[in-house]
């Protein structure tokens, strides 16, 4: 308090010009601090620049050659294809860069309410809303669906995005324990007081690659009253016979209520997210949810490359084949070389290491090696749990990921993180 006191002094005596340069000779130490804290603890977090379309293969700055690349979202490899690319080129040229105003005003084109349509379809819902991203898909759900009369209970290691959602509604927030259905149950009974109870979850867990046991999760929601909302974005395009998601993998498409995804992932890689479910709360969305209301429309050319890996999808479910058979190569093959790879079966292999340095320098090596990988650490993951997360694409080959291994191997044992 003193020091506070005493700077309060020393600006209030100082001219308003120097009182400012004070104050921000002041924000710069703090922020100077900060950030020295961060690279003291290793979890300072780099941005490599790619210097090419997203792909298996990059190039990456200051790596020579071209680069594997094992850490993109890219699940089935349509940021690149050729018919994703055109269709994103006409739908430029036809209705241009962008709207300039968001949806309610002159931001609608027919592009939008077809993309939505043909969403709501895929999922075997009623209707869709698209928002600029998955995660103002979250921030606009729950603070218009739930109010103080009702209650949301959440998987405590939900993705950042619906924390953030729920935080803005004032509904009661149970937060349950991860996977635990126990304690779902728990919270549900607790919860029993409240108008509306909404279980909300992720599908599959983006730093684990574990996948939310839905099946048991409906069968509590049915039997205390309560609606079901799962997060599909790293489920949809790639999980269940024909990549419908998480759902149809686990047999209860018809027991969630209300599905929100990406188009920024599996179905195209560029940028949109989505809210689809009863045609009331979509509507309802429209009219009250701030992002939506708020945001200009998605672009056209994010509107036509989503557009048209849908339609590759519904033709097919070839590459849903693919990405699982090379997802069990590189999981088998790297337990089989010492590591511990969390998760089941989701082409997210989080390889766990425990220490936040030894991750980032694993991860640095393995580029010199030409694999592009990221280390992952606090606060994106829990103290000690740090990781390199691999993610597995459809388009990669079977040289490339046992060129992944490898690599691995070597810089696991030059770090000590094998024998």
């Amino acid at each position: 308090m003193w020091a506070g006191r005493a700077l309060h002094a020393a600006l209030s005596r100082a001219p308003r010009g120097s009182r400012a340069q004070s104050a921000l000779a002041q924000l710069r130490d703090i922020l100077e601090e900060e950030l020295e804290s961060i690279r003291g603890a290793g979890t300072w977090k780099s941005e490599r620049v790619i210097r090419s379309s997203q792909g298996p293969h990059i190039h990456v700055d200051g790596a020579p050659g071209g680069i594997i690349n094992f850490c993109a979202n890219n699940y089935l490899g349509l940021s690149s294809h050729p018919e994703v690319i055109q269709a994103g080129l006409q739908t430029l040229k036809e209705f241009g860069a962008g709207l300039s105003s968001v949806r309610f005003i002159c931001g609608t084109q027919s592009i939008h309410k077809d993309l939505e349509a043909k969403i709501a379809r895929f999922h075997q819902r009623e209707d869709a809303i698209l928002y600029p991203s998955c995660f103002d898909a979250n921030a606009g759900l729950f603070e218009v669906l739930l109010t103080p009369e009702d209650a949301v209970l959440s998987d405590e290691l939900n993705h950042a995005s619906i924390i953030d959602g729920i935080r803005l509604c004032k509904a009661h927030k149970y937060r349950y324990r991860h996977l635990d259905m126990a304690d779902l149950e728990a919270k549900l009974q607790e919860a029993q007081k409240h108008r509306l109870r909404l279980v909300a979850t992720d599908g599959a867990f983006s730093m684990d690659g574990d996948i939310a046991p839905l099946q048991k999760i409906c069968h509590l929601a049915s039997q205390y009253g309560a609606l079901v909302f799962v997060d599909e974005s790293h489920a949809t395009g790639f999980l269940g016979a024909t990549g419908r998601g998480t759902d149809e993998l686990l047999g209860v498409m018809d027991q969630v209520t209300i599905i929100n995804s990406t188009l920024g992932k599996a179905l195209g890689g560029a940028s949109g997210g989505y809210t689809t479910g009863p045609g009331a709360l979509v509507s309802l969305l429209r009219q009250r949810s701030r992002p939506y209301l708020f945001s200009n429309s998605l672009p056209p050319a994010s509107v036509g490359c989503a557009s048209k890996a849908l339609d590759l999808l519904m033709e097919s479910n070839a590459i849903v084949q693919s990405i699982a058979a090379k997802t069990l190569r590189f999981r088998s093959q790297m337990e089989a070389a010492g590591f511990t790879i969390s998760g089941a079966n989701h082409p997210i292999c989080p390889v766990m290491l425990g220490d936040a340095r030894l991750a980032l320098n694993m991860a640095d090596d393995m580029l010199k090696r030409g694999i592009f990988v990221i280390g992952f650490s606090y606060p994106v993951v829990p103290k000690g749990q740090a990781r390199i997360r691999v993610q597995i694409s459809a388009v990669h080959s079977v040289e490339d990921i046992d060129r992944c291994v490898e690599a691995f191997v070597e810089v696991g044992r030059l770090h000590g993180a094998l024998p």
